[in-house]
């Protein structure tokens, strides 16, 4: 079902600027519980947005992705031979950048590390990890127009296999840029988690060979469907557990008690969404609950940001606090294009 609201909402802008200020917003709480939080910053539906809103390397490495994107799809039609070595290029330009002090994940240095040298990326990939890195960064590939489904799909698949392949980051990175498309298209939050669900289900024994090449013969799996379907089946009981959450939803309470921490990827997928879905209509609210958590703050504000911008367009950030968002002219380049 979609919905009647206007389709000039900028939902690239919106997206991109949301995912940044949750970035920005919970990187100072990040590493705290929530009574430490608290104690410092006030009741969490005035947590303020701090001045200069520094972003964590979630927004740095979205925007590393985003340019990489551009790049691939003013070259023709994307595939993975078009994608991958402008992403790869960016990501270790990303890795030597001086502005990388943002404490970055191991796995992302460790793979960036790997990726600059000639070996095929599949060897640089983290196979063990499905670390919430790879789909804190992935809003893009929802938010590119053109895309059919399974470009879109197989094009979050890879940007997190370059770094993180275990196949539960993979799945949560098809979701969560399945999840930015579907809300900037207009579909309503309430029909949203059946949806996602059905896509899981749809897509539970899918290996794009093309996308990901021989990655899963570095598991132990015993084939590329077996691989896959432990991934999506990580994804499909943490879908569970949030759409529980929101049959009795408690906006008090801390959404890491439903969904997780968020410091992997289903997690940090599922707890983004469900700050978002409790106040699905009022943004600023929805940036605040996920920052006043006791997991990954910055990684599940950013997400739960990118999913209310997808949502509700540029125009529903309050605008002193998207025009002092850090790297806001790189934000609203990339969200321009995709918008126009």
């Amino acid at each position: 079902m979609t919905s009647s609201r206007t389709t000039v909402k900028s939902a690239a802008t919106g997206a991109l600027t949301g995912l940044a200020l949750g970035d920005a917003l919970g990187f100072p709480t990040e590493f705290n519980d929530v009574p430490s939080i608290l104690a410092k910053f006030g009741p969490w539906r005035e947590i303020p947005l701090l001045k200069p809103a520094i972003v964590s390397d979630d927004t740095q490495m979205t925007l590393a992705l985003g340019r990489g994107l551009r790049t691939a799809m003013a070259a023709g039609p994307l595939e993975a031979r078009t994608l991958e070595p402008p992403l790869r290029r960016e990501f270790v330009s990303w890795y030597h950048d001086p502005q990388n002090n943002r404490a970055p994940g191991n796995t992302c240095m460790t793979a960036c590390q790997l990726l600059d040298s000639d070996r095929p990326w599949q060897r640089a990939s983290r196979i063990g990890s499905k670390g919430c890195g790879a789909n804190m960064r992935v809003a893009p590939i929802g938010l590119a127009p053109g895309l059919s489904a399974e470009q879109r799909s197989g094009a979050a698949q890879l940007q997190s296999a370059l770094t993180h392949g275990h196949p539960t980051a993979l799945a949560a990175s098809d979701l969560t840029a399945h999840a930015v498309h579907l809300l900037a298209r207009g579909t309503e939050p309430t029909g949203l988690v059946g949806l996602l669900r059905s896509y899981a289900y749809e897509n539970r024994s899918r290996y794009p060979h093309h996308w990901l090449g021989d990655l899963w013969t570095h598991s132990q799996d015993p084939t590329p469907e077996h691989f896959a379907e432990r991934g999506w089946d990580e994804c499909l009981a943490v879908l569970e557990r949030l759409q529980q959450a929101l049959r009795t939803p408690s906006p008090e309470t801390d959404p890491c008690l439903a969904t997780g921490d968020g410091w992997i990827a289903e997690e940090a997928f599922a707890t983004g969404l469900l700050c978002f879905l409790l106040f699905p209509e009022e943004p600023v609210t929805a940036l605040r609950r996920a920052a006043c958590t006791k997991g990954d703050s910055d990684s599940i504000a950013c997400l739960t940001g990118a999913f209310a911008g997808a949502h509700l367009g540029a125009d529903t950030w309050p605008a002193e606090w998207a025009d002092r968002i850090e790297y806001r002219e790189d934000l609203l380049e990339l969200g321009a294009l995709w918008d126009a």
